[in-house]
């Protein structure tokens, strides 16, 4: 591979991530996002770990709906309804 497509290429990744750095943050967002290990840092002092799952599509775009009539939070949504459900559960 020549140098010039090397080039190219470290161009063309460096404006996708840009744009989509843009497509995530809306325009009333201009708050500085800390970095992944910064804000696994963060997370590991709140006591927060990952958890993957995968759900339906209808399912999501509901919890999605509700995060964004609640707070905007999708975690601290699914992370409310979970507990309610696991409290009448165990009820």
């Amino acid at each position: 591979m020549k140098k010039t497509d090397i080039e190219k290429n470290k161009a063309l990744k460096l404006t996708n991530s840009l744009k989509r750095s843009d497509a995530m943050r809306g325009p009333a967002d201009n708050a500085p996002k800390p970095d992944r290990r910064e804000q696994r840092r963060l997370d590991q002092q709140l006591g927060l770990v990952p958890f993957a799952c995968k759900l339906n599509d209808k399912l999501v775009e509901r919890l999605k709906t509700r995060a964004v009539a609640q707070s905007g939070d999708l975690n601290a949504v699914v992370a409310e309804l979970l507990t309610r459900a696991l409290d009448l559960s165990e009820a």
